[in-house]
């Protein structure tokens, strides 16, 4: 793992982002999360197995195929990729097992592939990249490089496994968060912000965050909760939303066009809206934990177990000005 990260930051020319460096691995190495020592050991387990086979650019992402590994070899590696639950995001194929994960994300990059720029040669950053889904579309779609970020150790962990038989060093999950990243580094040409809006304290501060994080005429994906209403108007949950208890601000779609225009954004581009449905997150065999269907009113499913309105979802694109 940290021999990857090391190798991952070669291909990074800025000495402000070298400091992530240093933070991943002193976090790899100092880090007290109780299950840390379990994983690494299942990831120091995991076959010895080089795949030829390799598919980023499709739905469900696949490395390697069932007659590439025995089946000693594929029996172990079912029972260390079962050891990593539960997978959020995804889905994936490792050697023919397939990870049916609680959230369908090809469906979110299917709203927006076909209105960004062409990610061939860019710079990305996702921010909140979970296990790194959408980290190797971008490689799959010919970024140049592809650098997430995610606190949780267990998706960078997940991400870290994946890697294993992936071998790249033009993409890696780092366990940071987005308040470690440089301000104003003006060095990525995308930024991703997918699913983490309404999780900021201060929308502005984590709009102008990204804005300094871009290059001059750099693109921001943004996808976020939204709620109908005028301009100016944004819910703010009492307590939770959706039994999520870090949800801070939920605006109207004019709400959030305008909080980009005052963050000095341009060309904004509403992608999609859509309400989220069973079909994109739910519970499966590898995410075994409440998920959307328990999040919601089950006599009305339009509203959410505390009565606001049910989990509806907007792609914003917009752009840094030249």
């Amino acid at each position: 793992m940290t021999k990857n990260i090391r190798k991952f930051f070669k291909n990074i020319y800025s000495q402000e982002l070298a400091i992530l460096e240093r933070k991943s691995l002193d976090i790899i190495k100092s880090s007290k999360h109780g299950d840390m020592p379990r994983w690494r050991n299942l990831y120091d387990e995991l076959p010895d197995v080089n795949p030829s086979f390799f598919e980023l650019d499709g739905n469900v992402i696949k490395i390697g195929q069932r007659d590439e590994i025995d089946d000693v070899s594929y029996a172990k590696l079912y029972e260390i990729l079962r050891q990593y639950m539960p997978w959020r995001k995804g889905p994936y194929s490792i050697f023919g097992i397939n990870i049916d994960t609680e959230w369908r994300s090809d469906i979110k990059w299917d709203r927006f592939k076909d209105g960004i720029s062409d990610i061939s040669g860019r710079k990305i950053l996702d921010i909140g990249a979970a296990n790194g889904y959408h980290c190797l579309r971008a490689l799959g779609a010919g970024a140049e490089f592809v650098m997430g970020v995610d606190p949780t150790l267990l998706y960078f962990m997940q991400f870290q496994l994946l890697n294993r038989y992936l071998k790249s060093d033009k993409v890696n999950v780092l366990p940071v968060g987005v308040d470690d990243i440089p301000y104003n580094c003006g060095y990525f040409d995308t930024v991703f912000s997918m699913g983490l809006l309404y999780h900021r304290r201060s929308p502005f501060d984590h709009l102008i965050q990204i804005y300094s994080f871009l290059k001059s005429g750099g693109e921001l994906v943004l996808e976020t909760l939204v709620v109908d209403g005028p301009q100016g108007y944004a819910l703010t949950p009492r307590d939770r939303y959706a039994k999520m208890s870090n949800v801070w601000f939920i605006p109207s779609v004019e709400t959030l066009l305008n909080w980009l225009k005052k963050c000095r954004y341009v060309d904004l581009k509403v992608s999609d809206i859509s309400k989220t449905t069973s079909d994109e997150q739910r519970v499966t065999d590898w995410m075994t934990f409440e998920s959307l269907n328990d999040f919601l009113d089950p006599l009305n499913k339009d509203i959410t177990v505390e009565g606001y309105p049910a989990p509806r979802r907007a792609v914003v694109l917009a752009k840094k000005p030249q």
